[in-house]
């Protein structure tokens, strides 16, 4: 079991650190005393909608160097790792697999900070396709690092819940507070030596693959579940959820889930305006409150709905309309 406090200066560690995992993590090592001579992050890419903190800026706060190599596990790299002497290796989020030479370098071991919980969700995007897939819980794990991606030992493990209406932002964010609350209740047991990990049973878990922009379309033969976790799955920062009518591309930024029966079940999947407000009548009978969408990058609220579409519900279908819009 973990301490209830934490010695200052009382190990040293080399961190491999990227989004707000990372952000919060690295804070938590240099608040607490950790030795941290030397962080590898990554460059910004410039088409990535960035809502997380910097790594390389809170490295250099501090004085600790920053590299941000394009691949960390060349001969180079290991040897000045090596030449370090850590006593841990940590990875928060960084997003290349560190190979098995760097992962030997540290005295007591490489460590890796996910967000899910392991072995769910092992891969990439474990939140986006938690939310996607229905999930009610996610997490934060603490494991050691092995040969395969998210397969190492586990450590440690704090869960978060992930409520109906929650997006992938909401949901991150709280796993990257929930990750830096785990690693600091576990600093006074990494100080005193390499902890005691309990060995990952794969086969009780899933793997998943990174996702790109063309997985936000929806597919109207969803029912209602379905559709809402996908909107919220890939709601804005992330690319979001679409489809497109026509010429013009509506993004779904936000759905509320309203457990409520379809006002036109045989006009289903449908968009139309109720009191007021906008909602999507799905495919299974159930409707959708739709808190925001736009078209053309242009938000349509319940008022511009009317304008842009008339007072009939707009139908969506698997064979896409013709109609063109102006706004």
């Amino acid at each position: 079991m973990p301490s209830a406090c934490v010695r200052a200066s009382v190990f040293k560690a080399v961190v491999f650190a990227y989004s707000e995992v990372g952000v919060r993590c690295l804070a938590a090592l240099v608040e607490h005393g950790v030795q941290v001579p030397l962080v590898f992050t990554h460059e910004d890419c410039i088409t990535e909608n960035a809502w997380f903190g910097s790594v390389a800026k809170l490295a250099a706060e501090h004085g600790i160097a920053v590299v941000k190599p394009g691949d960390a596990n060349s001969p180079q790299w290991v040897r000045q790792v090596a030449a370090l002497a850590p006593d841990y290796i940590f990875s928060f989020y960084y997003r290349s697999l560190l190979a098995e030479p760097l992962l030997a370098c540290p005295r007591w071991g490489a460590l890796n900070m996910h967000g899910s919980l392991l072995p769910k969700y092992r891969g990439r995007a474990c939140v986006n396709w938690a939310i996607l897939n229905g999930e009610s819980q996610t997490g934060a794990t603490l494991h050691y690092m092995v040969g395969k991606p998210d397969a190492g030992p586990i450590v440690a493990q704090e869960p978060v819940a992930i409520g109906i209406d929650d997006t992938a932002l909401v949901v991150s964010q709280a796993v990257a507070k929930a990750a830096a609350r785990l690693l600091v209740r576990w600093l006074p047991t990494l100080a005193a030596g390499p902890p005691a990990g309990r060995a990952m049973n794969l086969s009780k878990g899933s793997y998943f693959g990174g996702r790109t922009p063309e997985d936000g379309r929806i597919d109207w033969s969803w029912p209602a579940a379905r559709i809402h976790a996908l909107i919220r799955a890939v709601a804005p920062p992330f690319p979001g959820a679409f489809t497109d009518l026509g010429s013009q591309r509506l993004l779904f930024a936000h759905s509320n889930w309203c457990a409520e029966k379809s006002v036109y079940p045989e006009l289903a999947p449908c968009l139309y305006v109720e009191d007021g407000r906008l909602y999507l009548d799905c495919s299974d009978g159930v409707r959708l409150k739709i808190a925001a969408f736009s078209v053309a990058t242009e938000p349509v609220d319940a008022h511009a709905f009317g304008r842009l579409f008339g007072e009939a519900p707009l139908r969506f279908s698997t064979t896409a309309s013709k109609r063109k819009l102006h706004i």
